[in-house]
């Protein structure tokens, strides 16, 4: 018997905190960029120039949660059978939080015994833990802290299905994920679907995001005798599957492996412990790709997990994936009216140790194979199962995401399927504020703009003119390249902050930005954004600023800086020494240990970076 309920996880969390209402003109997260791409194969070149997102409009970023730990509620639903219980949370973009084998006891994943934001996502805030559903671009998607529609479905044998549907909003795809646990099986299947509904092709992306837990005897096994590599240094380099690289504990340093697929083999990635036991993740055709991503044994590496997840014990976890490209840089070509899906399937490993762990790499992953070959065998099948209840509306509502699907709906009249509805009753005050621009009038209410409906130019040139519209016209404008057309709508926007920020960020004037900062003076990151830009070529400017800034972790990091740029290295030593616990800080990006070293350089002193400032990951 199988049972899907609605219950409550409760969990040391800090908060979210606000969107940053500020418009992200350009993507936070730098793309991957590969220097070597000249010497790559075609298809792997031509995937990795196509469909880079340089925006994550109209979505805003989350950079607004703290780290301070409170107990608190997350609506959780569970779909349970006699032999498995998988968690999934609803509000954190489907995250599948946990999967217990039930016979044993035991936790196939990596569970996060708390919530804890960090930036490493398209929009800054993620965090880490069980699998997360990437789709969109390549990074942590933009919905990975923002909640999916849930609902309940008739499976194919009479048991229930739990379905989560969303739009993506910057690609506009249909995502809709469908959890399945037949009443006697001992795998969780995930039916995945992406619908393109409009009439143009659209970059797709997908990698399913599986964290496992790791220790010394962890090795990951996979179909493949290769793997491109990808680290700090920005290199994709194909190398042999040797057997360190199956151990996530021997790398030094953080680490990409993509695997090459072995031809006529079924994809599937499996992390097992010492005795041969651990998670196995399979799927259909269609998602081919499997990758190994290592924090490394360095100090910064150990230091960004116990930055994840707070009172950090054991030794961490390792990321196994699966996606539908060779590697993460690349995006697919989904053409216009149609739909991908795939099947994937989760459950216990169990095979010989011996075999799991032999230094022959073929006879470790053909044990591997040859110890899930009834559920490889059976997996299209259930795939077919599937599919025909795909399109089945669902039975009950669990969960109500976001109105965005239901706006854009009532903008293009596109069909999607009955069973990922987005009905007019899932718009909140917020989307529902857009609907008069489909008469031609958005009203200037004043407060804060909401990010820009990009794909909504058209309808921003033909309205009636107001100061709101031409700020939207602007971001519109910029997001389509068009540089001078949106400095010339800020322009005629008028004197408020969020056009004023934009003309500063857009022309490096920093007359706007100290005007906007008048209008909005304790608004943290245009304040920060305003200082940031300041330093850069007028220090003076930079000194006004920070005069009247607010008290924030982000600010004191900028009056490091200015101390060391205005040649006071004590005061950066003596701001760094008393603490700075930056919560925004950036995979990739190690300013606060930089900053030390310079204030130490220019002491003449030798003092070793703080531990708690040790975030830098080196490069392979």
């Amino acid at each position: 018997m199988t049972i899907l309920s609605a219950q409550n996880l409760v969990l040391p969390a800090a908060s979210l905190g606000p969107e940053n209402p500020l418009a992200p003109l350009r993507t936070q997260r730098e793309p991957h960029q590969v220097e070597n791409i000249a010497d790559l194969p075609d298809d792997l070149r031509e995937n990795i120039e196509y469909g880079r997102l340089h925006s994550p409009l109209p979505c805003l970023d989350q950079d607004g949660y703290d780290r301070t730990l409170a107990e608190t509620s997350f609506p959780a639903l569970v779909l349970e059978n006699d032999h498995l219980r998988a968690t999934v949370l609803p509000s954190l973009g489907g995250r599948l939080y946990s999967i217990v084998h039930k016979d044993t006891g035991q936790e196939l994943l990596y569970r996060n015994p708390v919530f804890q934001p960090a930036n490493l996502a398209l929009r800054n805030a993620w965090f880490a833990g069980g699998v997360e559903w990437n789709v969109g671009s390549t990074g942590h998607w933009t919905g990975t802290c923002a909640p999916m529609h849930a609902a309940r479905v008739e499976g194919p044998d009479g048991t229930p299905v739990l379905r989560l549907w969303e739009l993506e909003r910057t690609r506009n795809l249909v995502t809709q994920l469908d959890f399945w646990l037949p009443a006697d099986s001992e795998f969780l299947y995930v039916g995945v679907r992406l619908q393109n509904p409009s009439d143009a092709e659209v970059p797709a992306y997908w990698w399913s995001n599986i964290a496992v837990t790791q220790s010394p005897e962890t090795r990951v096994l996979v179909p493949a005798d290769q793997a491109w590599r990808f680290g700090y240094g920005s290199r994709l380099d194909l190398i042999d599957v040797e057997t360190d690289l199956t151990y996530p504990m021997r790398h030094p340093q953080a680490v990409d492996y993509f695997f090459e697929p072995l031809p006529d083999q079924q994809s599937w990635i499996a992390s097992v412990d010492g005795s041969g036991v651990g998670l196995v993740q399979a799927s259909t055709e269609r998602l081919q790709g499997r990758k190994l991503f290592v924090w490394g044994q360095g100090d910064g590496g150990r230091r960004w997990q116990e930055w994840l997840s707070p009172g950090l014990e054991g030794d961490g976890y390792a990321e196994i994936q699966a996606g539908l490209a060779r590697t993460q840089m690349e995006h697919l070509k989904l053409p216009g009216q149609t739909e991908w899906h795939w099947m994937e399937v989760y459950g216990r490993l169990s095979m010989d140790p011996a075999a799991a762990h032999s230094q022959d790499w073929k006879t470790a992953r053909s044990a591997g194979a040859a110890a899930l070959a009834t559920v490889l065998d059976g997996l299209a099948g259930r795939e077919a199962e599937w599919v025909g209840i795909a399109d089945a509306p669902p039975v009950e509502r669990l969960v109500v995401g976001s109105g965005w699907g239901a706006l854009e709906l009532a903008r293009t009249g596109w069909t999607v399927s009955a069973g990922t509805p987005f009905e007019d009753d899932m718009m909140t005050t917020r989307e529902r504020a857009w609907l008069p621009l489909l008469e031609g009038r958005l009203p200037a209410v004043d407060g804060v703009p909401d990010g820009t409906l990009v794909a909504w130019r058209e309808l921003l040139e033909s309205a009636e003119d107001n100061w709101l519209v031409w700020y939207h016209r602007g971001v519109a404008r910029h997001y389509d390249g068009d540089v001078d057309g949106a400095i010339d709508a800020w322009q005629r926007s008028g004197e408020n902050a969020w056009a004023l920020r934009n003309l500063g960020l857009v022309t490096g004037d920093l007359s706007y930005y100290e005007r906007a900062v008048e209008l909005l003076p304790a608004l943290v990151p245009l304040v920060v954004e305003a200082v940031a830009a300041a330093l850069n070529s007028d220090v003076v400017r930079a000194e006004r600023l920070l005069e009247r800034a607010p008290d924030d972790p982000r600010i004191q990091l900028l009056r490091v800086r200015h101390a060391l740029e205005t040649g006071d290295p004590a005061t950066a030593h003596d701001l760094l020494a008393a603490g700075i616990q930056l919560a925004t800080v950036r995979e990739g990006a190690n300013p606060l240990t930089e900053y030390w070293v310079q204030a130490e350089q220019a002491l003449g002193t030798e003092r070793p970076v703080p531990p708690q400032y040790q975030f830098g990951m080196g490069g392979i």
